[in-house]
């Protein structure tokens, strides 16, 4: 591991909840086939949806995807293509309302999977907090690691933008 400190990130979080070597790998900045589909789609949808909100904001190593303000609150969203990864977007999601309450700024979430049409609501508890910061930690437990975690057969593998890395 080189001397830079690496911090722990959203995108980190986001991997965390769907595969610990995938957390390994970007923070060693191997970077996804980025010619996958998966990849391309969400680019595309990130560019394309949500004109008319303000787009990726910087909050520490963080891109917040969009946000805006509603009667005197900020609301910051996380678009994702489907809800199929619903719990490691909520709880990506709860990290950036985390990374903003650390520096004063009250913000509540949403998440959102325009393909779906749906919209929910992300707030902060004590659970969630409790869930984030053991989460915190063992991402770092991983990206401290010398190799990445072994790879193993998920559901996650079928549509893997680091499919030919871990199964060539």
């Amino acid at each position: 591991m080189p001397e830079k400190e690496i911090g722990v990130s959203g995108t980190l979080v986001w991997y965390y909840y769907i595969c610990p070597r995938e957390v390994w790998l970007i923070s060693h900045q191997i970077n996804p086939d980025q010619d996958n589909d998966n990849v391309s789609l969400g680019r595309f949808i990130g560019e394309n949806t949500y004109q008319r909100e303000k787009k990726e904001i910087s909050v520490g190593g963080s891109k917040i995807d969009v946000f805006h303000m509603e009667n005197g609150q900020m609301v910051i969203g996380e678009v994702k293509k489907s809800s199929k990864y619903k719990e490691s977007a909520r709880m990506q999601l709860a990290f950036y309302l985390s990374e903003l309450k650390e520096r004063g700024i009250e913000a509540r979430g949403e998440l959102r999977f325009p393909k779906e049409k749906v919209r929910e609501e992300v707030l902060m508890d004590e659970q969630t907090e409790q869930e984030l910061e053991r989460v915190r930690r063992e991402i770092l437990r991983i990206v401290y690691l010398d190799k990445p975690p072994q790879p193993r057969k998920i559901k996650f593998c079928k549509n893997c933008a680091y499919a030919e890395f871990c199964w060539s």
